[in-house]
């Protein structure tokens, strides 16, 4: 008698796109609510908006390529790609950019690709950088943090921004917008100013900006979760801070006036979030063990250079783009050694 089999593999495996991605979600939430404490509801907004753009845009260009849509919806890529584009951005950014960015990620730098699987470039930070190049003044507009400013926009106020680009009576942009630590501290080391002075101001906290600290420690609670629970490895996160901590300890030790201490390149700015969301993308990242290490200290490497010398303080969505296009080579020289196979000085 015959019976069917069916293909290998014939073992399922414990993680299905839809759980890593519903897992990456998770984490993701408690950084999330942070932003929203310390920024407000545009934060929110930021989300819907980019969610609703990710997902039309993937069910329309699966349509036109003839694919099933609700098993791609499900998988919830879209949504981590959007989740992740709309922490990027600053809350009071103008709706259609948000969603010019999300469409962009979906249609330009994933679908047209393949899909998910074979996007060669992190498609959340090739929307960013489109967005950072485009419209520079608006993408650098952030608001302070509430611990600061002292007062915090309503839901509908937020709305009202996003949507109209009108500000409520009585206030300006000057009024409700300021620069990010990272922005603040090159400016005034460009004006020959030391640290110690820079520091006196409110803005700062222990390390890096006033809130800021706070969003990053989120973030990064979230990033061990993602590591406990076997979603990611902890190569790509700890090399790219481990990098990152000693060339900017090494540059501090040299000059402590004109160079930050390690720890405020960490939690000022997208470091955290990038080492553990970003840079970990399975499909964009490298995936040899040694390959991850390597890939991870460039990045790490590269967000110390740009925000040093380069003219983008913050420099993680260009120090991931980059490092993408050295993955395959990264792997490629990075290949452990097969099971059985012998090297040519054991022969």
């Amino acid at each position: 008698m015959l019976f069917a089999t069916a293909s290998s593999p014939h073992l399922l495996g414990p993680h299905s796109v839809t759980r890593l991605m519903g897992m990456v979600l998770l984490a993701l939430i408690p950084g999330t609510l942070a932003m929203v404490w310390y920024f407000g509801w545009g934060v929110l907004i930021n989300i819907a908006i980019a969610t609703v753009g990710a997902a039309l845009s993937e069910a329309a260009m699966l349509r036109l390529r003839g694919r099933p849509v609700g098993p791609a919806l499900i998988d919830l890529s879209a949504i981590v790609t959007a989740w992740l584009l709309a922490l990027a951005l600053p809350p009071l950014l103008p709706w259609w950019q948000t969603l010019l960015g999300s469409v962009f990620a979906i249609v330009i730098v994933k679908q047209l690709y393949g899909g998910i699987g074979f996007n060669p470039f992190n498609p959340a930070m090739a929307g960013y950088v489109l967005l950072l190049v485009s419209f520079p003044v608006t993408m650098t507009r952030w608001v302070p943090p509430d611990v600061l400013s002292g007062q915090s926009l309503s839901f509908v106020e937020s709305l009202q921004i996003i949507f109209t680009s009108t500000l409520p009576a009585g206030m300006s942009w000057d009024a409700i917008s300021s620069a990010t630590p990272l922005d603040q501290m090159r400016s005034e080391l460009s004006q020959n100013r030391m640290i110690s002075e820079i520091r006196t101001s409110p803005l700062w906290g222990d390390f890096g900006g006033r809130g800021w600290e706070w969003v990053g420690n989120w973030f990064l609670l979230g990033g061990l979760f993602m590591i406990w629970r076997g979603v990611i490895s902890w190569r790509i996160p700890a090399a790219m801070l481990g990098a990152l901590v000693l060339v900017a300890g090494f540059f501090w030790a040299i000059d402590s006036e004109t160079h930050p201490f390690p720890a405020f390149h960490v939690f000022s700015g997208g470091a955290i979030l990038g080492a553990f969301f970003v840079a970990t993308d399975p499909v964009s990242a490298s995936t040899t063990p040694r390959g991850q290490l390597v890939y991870g200290a460039l990045i790490g490497v590269l967000v110390f250079v740009i925000r040093t010398w380069g003219g983008y303080p913050d420099a993680v969505a260009f120090a991931v783009l980059l490092m993408n296009m050295a993955a395959p080579t990264i792997d490629y020289y990075t290949q452990p050694r097969v099971f059985g196979e012998r090297e040519e000085n054991d022969a």
